[in-house]
């Protein structure tokens, strides 16, 4: 198991940038596959980027091209660079992570959460 903490969040005008960390607790931080999700008030969790063991990485189709996941191993972080906010991405961002070697989308794949971190975008 791993303790996740999601930072970074906040209020941004539409075509901002915000960068959010997830610092990981742990010494095996390179063996896990790490993700983040969105939630938006009444909507389901949704799959936003992820990135395996060896910096593969995929993002949902709604923010390709404008956020980019990454990661640190030294530092046991990951990131998710977001440029170009719309008021639609505004949701409580989760940081996710499971063991394994591939990266997963669906959020039943992953074991550990953040608490998570709220990012508003204003139009």
């Amino acid at each position: 198991q791993v303790q996740l903490v999601e930072s970074g969040g906040g209020l941004v005008q539409a075509g901002g940038s915000l960068r959010l960390s997830c610092a990981a607790s742990g010494r095996t931080f390179s063996s896990y596959v790490m993700a983040w999700f969105r939630q938006a008030p009444g909507k389901e969790r949704e799959f936003v980027a992820a990135i395996n063991r060896s910096g593969g990485s995929t993002h949902a189709d709604s923010v390709q091209g404008r956020f980019t996941i990454s990661r640190d191993n030294a530092k046991n972080t990951v990131y998710l660079q977001m440029n170009n906010l719309k008021p639609e991405d505004t949701a409580v961002y989760y940081c996710a992570a499971t063991i394994g070697s591939y990266y997963y989308t669906a959020a039943s794949r992953y074991e550990d959460w953040g608490q998570g971190t709220q990012v508003t975008v204003s139009s």
